[in-house]
């Protein structure tokens, strides 16, 4: 008898949860999701050739680069510089274009200007240097003597200046060998100087170049990106002018207080050539970042110590310290804070650290480097307001960990009587059990 054919049924087939899917064997091993193709690397002749011919590029490129620095340090701090004077020219050279069309001829009127200024700076303190040196050699054996003296008044000693020198063994042999080193210091001196005016000049005239094709070279560099970027870029750039210059202004401004303050100081004590010692105070105080206003302080210090007052060298001291007080809590907030807008921990530290890195002009160009950066990250970042609720909450909850971590109970750890239930208003009205009647036996 054959056996009963199932019946048809209309109920849905069961789903494979396996997922091999039909037709696969379910319990053959597979894997679940897509398939991923295997990367296969190809390590022939060919391959390692060109991964070879890579890295040689790559270390010819690095040397290379490490050869030009090297090398080329000078040109290269040149044009550094040079474009860094250019850019501080930029408001100047601009404000003188509004009345001069060419702007070759407003870059040429700025640049004979500065360059009058600081001619007239450089003779006025050359002839100083020199009347101080000159005075300050005549001066040394009478100042020897005078120690002496003072030496031999205080401590009832009896040395002479002729037995020093001889105990020193200060011969006249000696005295020709120092000579004689001195002579040959004195030509690599002279070196130094040729190639300072060589370097000077060049830098001159790399920012005449410059400042003359300043919106020129704006466009070229900015054509260097995609226009994506290029918003970005002219961004940067104009931040960049607008701080370089708001800081030489600020130190111009500055300058020009500081310079007319001690040269009236100055002569109302009566030191001596008063007039260039302001201006050598103004500019190298404010110009030389971090130790400006003690090299400043320092030359008219010498001059008022070897004139015929020395009191005039501790006057001139307690002016200056005096008026960098002023300087530092009055003036230069007002001046510099609307210029370069710079918190002063920030202007410290960069100058510290452009002024390790890179010597006086990575110090000079700090501040506006840092002003810069900072003004752009002001421009591009994302800010988010912190919520009452979250500050609310991370208060609390560091006040918790910090009395967990002394031993003593945290607020959570305490009673909140804010916690207790509230009582039941039913149970305000009803009077509770009725005592029972004493006893009347």
């Amino acid at each position: 008898m054959a056996d009963p054919q199932p019946e048809p049924s209309d109920a849905e087939p069961m789903p494979d949860r396996t997922g091999a899917g039909p037709g696969v064997d379910p319990l053959a091993p597979h894997h679940f999701g897509p398939a991923h193709p295997v990367e296969r690397i190809d390590l022939g002749a060919r391959t390692i050739w060109r991964a070879g011919w890579v890295l040689a590029a790559v270390v010819a490129c690095v040397l290379g680069l490490w050869f030009l620095l090297m090398q080329g340090g000078g040109t290269i701090f040149v044009l550094i510089v040079s474009a860094f004077l250019a850019v501080a020219m930029e408001p100047a050279v601009v404000w003188v274009s509004r009345w001069v069309r060419r702007r070759v001829l407003a870059t040429a009127i700025v640049f004979v200007t500065i360059l009058a200024v600081l001619s007239g700076f450089l003779t006025a303190f050359g002839g100083l240097l020199v009347s101080e040196v000159a005075t300050l050699s005549q001066s040394v054996p009478s100042a020897v003597n005078s120690a002496v003296a003072w030496v031999n008044n205080v401590f009832h000693t009896s040395y002479d200046v002729n037995n020093l020198f001889t105990n020193l063994n200060v011969t006249p042999d000696r005295v020709a060998s120092y000579a004689a080193q001195l002579s040959g210091g004195a030509f690599q001196v002279l070196g130094d100087i040729v190639g300072g005016v060589f370097h000077a000049f060049a830098i001159l005239l790399f920012t005449l170049y410059i400042s003359a094709s300043m919106p020129a070279l704006r466009g070229w560099f900015a054509g260097l990106f995609p226009p994506a970027r290029q918003e970005v870029v002219l961004t940067v750039w104009e931040v960049f002018v607008t701080k370089v210059g708001g800081y030489v202004t600020a130190r111009v401004i500055l300058a020009i207080f500081s310079a007319t303050a001690h040269g009236i100081f100055m002569l109302a004590v009566g030191m001596p050539y008063w007039i260039a010692l302001g201006l050598w105070f103004g500019l190298v105080s404010q110009f030389v970042p971090t130790i400006g206003t003690y090299i400043a302080v320092a030359l008219p210090a010498v001059v008022g110590f070897t004139s015929d007052r020395p009191i005039l060298g501790i006057l001139i001291i307690a002016f200056s310290v005096a008026y960098q007080q002023f300087e530092n809590l009055i003036l230069d907030p007002r001046i510099s804070s609307r210029a370069v807008d710079v918190h002063p921990g920030v202007v410290f530290a960069s100058v510290l650290l452009g002024a390790e890195l890179f010597g006086l002009v990575g110090g000079l160009l700090a501040v506006p480097v840092a002003a810069t950066l900072t003004t752009v990250f002001e421009i591009y970042k994302t800010r988010y307001e912190i919520s009452p609720e979250i500050d609310a909450s991370a208060r609390s909850t560091a006040t918790r960990a910090r009395r967990r971590k002394s031993g003593g109970p945290a607020d959570d750890d305490r009673p909140n009587p804010d916690d207790r239930p509230d009582p039941d208003p039913a149970d305000a009205d009803d009077p509770g059990p009725t005592p029972a009647a004493p006893d009347q036996r």
